[in-house]
């Protein structure tokens, strides 16, 4: 008989593909414009099951339709091992979900003409771990957001490119980093501080930080690998321990973590353990993955690249939105390509702009958006398999059988 962690990994294969037909929230089978993306009863009540099957103990879903949050639910739990429920205030770690978020605020900070997507970023800061290359001084924050930089997704040397800035699609979370540092030269604070002032507060996002303090860590899930079999055991939790270490370096200087800047968490990564020199992937605030935040405060920031008539004074302009959702790097072919800040997609349904992400294997996430039609769906799992999962309900919950799925 096959052990159980087999039986996961077949599970969670199945449970993506899914024998059950695709169906919107209404009950139809196939794409409906008027369709709304809620997930429908029946699935519902199925998750705990799928959930149990996948090794998937915690899991929240949020929907937006006609350009609103409109429907949210929270499944299982945050941590194997207390039992303590997933609330709708959870806290999950968005992962590469992140880069939209910081995308929407570079953006904002191109609407108020205090940055140029097509001026180099060494104009503007020059960060000390560039290497002898070129091609490092033609690099733009639009290079940066469709990611066609030709940095690594993570580099422990010298960042130098693989191909000429502009010319193919090479996903970078260094490059977002470098941006990162941009943004916090520009606006003379840290990135938490940045992100809170531009989006968070303005967008009612009361759940979102770059943080880490005492009410976050209680409100967080832990992360889970597919349990061995008998005794039930969580896998290192390397942002909570990262998190709790820093934070007695925050108590001791009177600054809150996020309110950093990159040199406060250098400085204070250093302080705690001299002999690791920190590496941009290792930053607790993290414009590439280390937003910690509710699936209902990211559907809430989903509804601001929906297409509608008016928006608020503080939200980006309707062509800054529109440049968002603009195919501009063909990543598989031109079905699937790349925007600014968004990975985008031609479905039977017409363009869909949607973000997948995945923190240490142990946190995974998903969120699909239809601008055209007001509609959005989130899911965000504590588990190694919960992608698939995602993928079921999100199949289930749209009728769309999306190519990215399939890859």
């Amino acid at each position: 008989m096959p052990g159980r962690r087999a039986v996961l990994v077949g599970s969670a294969a199945l449970i993506a593909g899914g024998a059950a037909p695709a169906r919107a929230g209404t009950g139809g089978q196939c794409p409906d414009g008027n369709a709304a993306w809620i997930p429908p009863e029946e699935l519902v009540a199925d998750l705990p099951r799928l959930m149990r099957i996948a090794g998937v103990p915690g899991a929240a879903i949020a929907v937006v339709d006609r350009g609103m949050l409109a429907w949210s639910h929270s499944f299982g739990v945050k941590n194997i091992l207390t039992r303590d429920p997933v609330r709708e205030d959870t806290l999950f770690e968005a992962a590469s979900m992140t880069k939209p978020v910081f995308a929407y605020v570079v953006m904002r900070l191109v609407d108020e003409k205090r940055l140029d997507l097509d001026t180099p970023l060494v104009a503007y800061r020059r960060p000390e771990n560039l290497g002898d290359d070129p091609n490092l001084e033609r690099i733009t924050a639009r290079h940066v957001l469709e990611h066609s930089t030709g940095l690594p997704n993570w580099a422990s040397e010298p960042l130098v490119t693989s191909s000429a800035p502009g010319s193919i699609y090479t996903y970078s979370g260094e490059a977002f980093i470098w941006l990162q540092l941009v943004v916090e030269t520009i606006m003379g604070m840290g990135l938490g501080s940045v992100m809170r002032a531009k989006l968070f507060d303005p967008a009612g996002m009361s759940h979102s930080s770059f943080g880490w303090d005492e009410a976050i860590a209680k409100s967080a899930v832990f992360g889970h690998s597919e349990p061995p079999e008998g005794e039930q055991v969580l896998p290192p939790q390397p942002t909570r321990e990262l998190g709790d270490r820093l934070l007695r370096v925050a108590k001791k200087r009177g600054k809150p973590i996020a309110t950093w800047t990159y040199e406060d968490s250098v400085a204070a990564m250093r302080e705690t353990d001299p002999k690791t020199p920190p590496s941009t992937h290792d930053l607790l605030v993290n414009s590439a993955g280390g937003l910690l935040m509710t699936a209902s405060d990211y559907a809430t920031f989903m509804a601001l690249m929906m297409d509608r008539p008016t928006r608020a004074a503080w939200e980006i302009s309707d062509t800054t939105q529109r440049a968002m959702l603009t195919p501009r790097l063909d990543v598989r072919g031109r079905d699937i390509s790349r925007g600014l800040g968004w990975e985008l997609e031609q479905s039977p349904a017409g363009l869909l702009f949607q973000h997948s992400g995945s923190n240490y294997g142990i946190f995974k996430t998903m969120g699909v958006g239809d601008p055209r039609n007001g509609r959005a769906i989130v899911v965000f799992t504590n588990a190694v398999n919960g992608n698939a999962l995602a993928a079921r309900i999100l199949r289930q919950a749209t009728g769309i059988d999306r190519l990215k799925s399939l890859i």
